[in-house]
């Protein structure tokens, strides 16, 4: 399997001359980062407490809500701009993988930088790990060529 990195900024961005399979993978990724957004939008709680187990019965507790619906708001931006690419630039699809990708491996460095401290686990940290696994595969694998 020959690996070709130029495929991250193709030449014809209009075409993806990968496997199928890794397109609607990355579709279901897609689908999934446009729900979070929504929920941490328009959920009551911004689902600081109700997913993530954030306490916000404390003083600044509303602020911390807030916080969880400004972050949904910027995470549907990003991902409705990832839908447009995703359909618009077909070729793009490494890049957007690779974009993917460092969401857990960002989401790891900010919770190193500072814990979060919940009551329960949140699902963003239990499922990071496999995310990023998984995110890595598919964007080494949307380099190969068919």
């Amino acid at each position: 399997m020959k690996l070709d990195i130029k495929r991250v900024f193709p030449r014809d961005p209009a075409k993806f001359e990968g496997l199928r399979g890794i397109r609607l993978v990355t579709a279901l990724f897609i689908v999934l980062v446009v729900v979070r957004s929504c929920i941490h939008l328009f959920a009551s709680d911004g689902g600081a407490h109700s997913i993530a187990g954030v306490d916000t019965s404390v003083e600044g507790g509303e602020n911390i809500i807030a916080m969880f619906h400004q972050w949904g708001a910027i995470q549907l931006l990003l991902a409705l701009l990832l839908v447009v690419l995703f359909f618009r630039y077909p070729g793009l699809t490494p890049l957007i993988l690779l974009s993917l990708a460092m969401d857990p491996v960002l989401r790891f460095v900010s919770g190193q930088i500072q814990h979060l401290t919940t009551v329960g686990t949140p699902p963003g940290e239990t499922f990071n790990s496999a995310a990023l696994y998984l995110l890595l595969a598919l964007f080494i694998a949307s380099l190969a060529k068919k």
